[in-house]
């Protein structure tokens, strides 16, 4: 019985490894999937005090480009304005100090994928 398209399958696979990885860092889920008007936040994760939102972007090929590569100023936009609906409407995070990370994830196999977590990735300037 199949869960769906392979892409759709294999973009889960990804995300279910980054939030392992970042589990694995010391990071704390606090919202999955999370969506809003403008857009989704893959993973929101806490760490120590910062609240992370974390996009995990995945390809099995890089002839489009890879995934870093896939997060263009439009999507970068559209996180910055997800993660702004998110801390409106979760204010007791509002106050902690924030950062955007992508969770870049590149291979065929997303069980054992090459993954590049990159802290920081952008600003919301």
């Amino acid at each position: 019985m199949s869960s769906g398209p392979s892409h759709l399958r294999a973009g889960r696979e990804a995300e279910a490894t980054a939030l392992a990885h970042l589990r694995q860092h010391g990071l704390q889920l606090l919202a999955q999937n999370w969506r809003c008007r403008g857009g989704e936040l893959d993973l929101v994760m806490l760490d120590s005090d910062t609240v992370v939102f974390a996009e995990v972007r995945y390809r099995q090929h890089r002839q489009w480009g890879g995934a870093l590569e896939s997060i263009d100023p439009r999507k970068r936009d559209r996180l910055i304005l997800a993660a702004q609906h998110f801390l409106h409407e979760q204010p007791r995070w509002a106050e902690q100090p924030c950062r955007f990370d992508v969770i870049a994830i590149e291979g065929n196999d997303p069980a054992r994928p090459g993954l590049n977590w990159v802290k920081h990735a952008f600003d919301s300037d």
